[in-house]
């Protein structure tokens, strides 16, 4: 976080590291005062997150060091800049002015390494991971003390946690740890630990991440760190999303307050989310509303601020050029010229390669779908034909078998004969069926109920209840047709795995929802196991518009599928 001490502790670092006193001539003096006084404005401009001031007079001090050639100082400013940039969501614009710094930066010190750290922060908040990890690794490199390496090397833990390598982020963060240097700095400790839980959680390992993750809240609210509290609240809120909902509120909530207080609108954002994700109907509307406002007002005010950054930069370059060159008025407006030239060139060629991006873009997805198309018509064709090989060859086979080898004469031999035809004709009515569109309108429940008809046999009973009191005109196409596809693959994988002899297929009208009981006494399985059976693609599908589908199976006691859809 930009928030964290470590970021504090780096700026009050810089500030005691502007020790570069070269000796200046007398007429210098007076700019060196009017420098100093503009930087220790920004900082107290800084501290009170007055932030365009604060931005302003770091760029004012930068100016007036540059006329003296105070390279330590200019690199301070413009460090104090771009942090905050950062700060502001200006990750781009952060980049350009660190990049205007390393020309000062001879050595390998402080300075180097801070500005390696914010490349990395930057990178990272535009998921340019690999080049975040780069950074982070060269601001280590320049650390000159260990205590200062610690917060790099988290960072690089937290990178390969947002790209789920989390083997290499419990690596890093237990190394950390372990050392005893970090026990000087308790809040840097509180949020090490607060991602090794994190990236355990992630690992798996539950128990071991949520121990951590509480030792770690509990830290941060006794040495009152309440950025830290947010984000160990938030942790846990994602910790608890799909295990204990009303916990996962808890957290949820007290990080949007603290959030709220301290005006931190990004955890705001990602504590709403968990709220929407986790509560009522009622409240999702209460809170998507707060999120779509936060967001909307986030971009207004960093758009402003971004624009308010160039236009003090723009400001300060055209005044510098100006003082420099006030005894040529004509070279002046001969550079306003080029520089209006440069501009519509540049402006030029960015609407050309706009065009052609989105000329790419168009044809690229133009292909994407044509190819999704044609695979679907692959895997359609693919899955027919292994349905027909399966189920349809070894009876046209017999069939063939029994008109060459048995007298047809016999009456007893032709319904024999009949008999085998109307099996085969049945078994491709039901892998047309499987495969063919769907009617949603008025013929919906008899067709549905027709194709789970299918699946009866000599040695297998379906009973379906109550699908006549549901109104299904209360739900759209899209539900229609899921419940008819889940369904469907249940009693595929009934007929494939579970072998059971009785399936009931039970509807219900609950308030606004309907309710399908799916029950078979199958040999069922371990419920570990279901995904590997096939079934995720129907808790994707129930998912998708907004239902919940249970799974209840244990080895050789049956199958049993409980879904719950709104209407």
């Amino acid at each position: 976080m930009l928030r964290s001490p470590f970021f504090y502790f780096l700026v009050f670092t810089f500030f005691l590291s502007c020790k570069e006193e070269a000796k200046k001539p007398i007429d210098n003096e007076l700019i060196q005062k009017e420098a100093l006084n503009f930087r220790q404005t920004g900082i107290k401009s800084y501290e009170s997150k007055d932030y365009n001031t604060a931005f302003y007079n770091f760029n004012k001090s930068k100016v007036a060091f540059e006329s003296i050639k105070d390279s330590a100082n200019i690199v301070f400013n413009l460090i104090q800049m771009a942090s905050v940039q950062q700060i502001n969501g200006d990750y781009y614009g952060s980049k350009g002015t660190l990049t205007e710094a390393l020309p000062y930066v001879k050595n390998k010190n402080i300075y180097s390494a801070s500005i390696n750290n914010f490349f990395g922060i930057a990178d990272k908040e535009l998921s340019l991971y690999q080049d975040a990890i780069f950074y982070y690794k060269e601001a280590i490199k320049d650390c000159t003390d260990e205590i200062s390496k610690q917060s790099p090397l988290n960072n690089i833990a937290v990178v390969y946690i947002e790209q789920k390598e989390y083997d290499k982020a419990i690596h890093i963060l237990e190394s950390i740890l372990d050392k005893k240097i970090i026990d000087e700095d308790p809040a840097s400790k509180a949020r090490i630990t607060d991602n090794l839980g994190f990236a355990y959680f992630k690992k798996g390992w539950r128990e071991k991440g949520l121990l951590l993750m509480q030792r770690s809240l509990e830290s941060k609210n006794k040495i009152d760190d309440p950025y830290g509290y947010i984000e160990s609240n938030l942790h846990l809120s994602e910790y608890y999303l799909k295990t204990d909902i009303e916990k996962s509120i808890q957290h949820a909530q007290h990080a949007y307050d603290i959030a709220t207080k301290f005006n931190s609108i990004d955890e705001r954002l990602k504590a709403l989310s968990f709220l929407i994700y986790n509560d009522s109907e009622i409240k999702n509307k209460e809170y998507a509303q707060k999120y779509i406002f936060l967001n909307d007002s986030i971009i207004k005010v960093r758009n402003n601020f971004k624009n308010k950054f160039a236009k003090i930069k723009y400001d300060s370059k055209k005044e510098k050029d100006e003082n420099q060159k006030l005894r040529l008025e004509k070279a002046e407006n001969l550079l306003s010229l080029q520089e209006a030239k440069y501009q519509k060139i540049v402006a030029g060629i960015g609407i050309l390669f706009l065009v052609i991006v989105i000329i790419i873009l168009i044809r690229y997805y133009s292909n994407k779908s044509r190819i999704d198309k044609i695979k679907t018509a692959y895997d359609t064709e693919t899955r027919i034909a292994k349905d027909i090989h399966d189920e349809l060859a070894n009876d046209v086979f017999n069939a063939i078998t029994f008109t060459q080898t048995q007298p047809l004469e016999s009456k007893d031999k032709k319904d024999t004969l009949i008999q085998k035809l109307d099996h085969i004709y049945t078994r491709v009515r039901g892998i047309s069926r499987e495969n063919n569109n769907i009617d949603t309108g008025t013929n919906y429940s008899d067709n549905l109920k027709e194709t789970l008809y299918t699946y009866n046999s000599d040695s297998r009973n379906i009973l379906i209840s109550n699908i006549e009191k549901v109104n299904w005109d209360d739900f759209d196409e899209t539900k229609k047709v899921t419940i008819y596809r889940v369904l469907q693959e249940l009693m595929v994988n009934m007929k494939k795995h579970s072998h059971a002899s009785v399936v009931v297929v039970k509807f219900n009208n609950i308030q606004k929802n309907i309710c399908i009981d799916y029950t078979d006494n199958g040999k069922g399985c371990d419920k570990n196991k279901i995904i590997k059976n096939g079934l995720q693609n129907m808790e994707n599908r129930i998912h998708a518009i907004k239902g919940t589908i249970i799974f209840d199976t244990e080895p050789d006691k049956g199958f049993k599928v409980k879904i719950i859809l709104p209407k």
